[in-house]
């Protein structure tokens, strides 16, 4: 295929799909409300529902997760330059990622067992 039409494509499948995944996401939102609406919860039930749902510790996890990434992708970059061997980033990214997930997930219950 030539690169001309490749080019011309991928910014077109990249908005279609976005559009269905945001269009997925605010259809399904709805559906959930129209289910708990039709059980007969009241509003306030319905806001102590949502209200369940939320982690207040997401942002937390978010970053420890980053910062674990970038301390893979770091020390992936500088493996490789040392031994010149390729698969350190990809290796280390993977595996950094992974324990920082492990401890994000860590921390976040002995948060909820604290505030419990």
């Amino acid at each position: 295929m030539d690169a001309g039409v490749i080019g011309v494509f991928v910014p077109i499948i990249f908005f279609i799909v976005t559009g269905l995944v945001m269009v997925t996401f605010f259809y399904f939102r709805s559906k959930e409300k129209q289910m708990l609406i039709e059980k007969g919860l009241s509003s306030d039930e319905i806001k102590t529902f949502y209200d369940r749902k939320r982690d207040p510790y997401v942002l937390m996890k978010i970053g420890i997760v980053s910062i674990f990434f970038g301390i893979g992708l770091g020390f992936g970059l500088m493996l490789q330059e040392n031994t010149t061997k390729d698969f350190w980033v990809p290796f280390l990214l993977f595996v950094s990622t992974g324990v920082g997930f492990v401890l994000a997930n860590i921390f976040g219950r002995s948060m909820a067992k604290k505030e419990s």
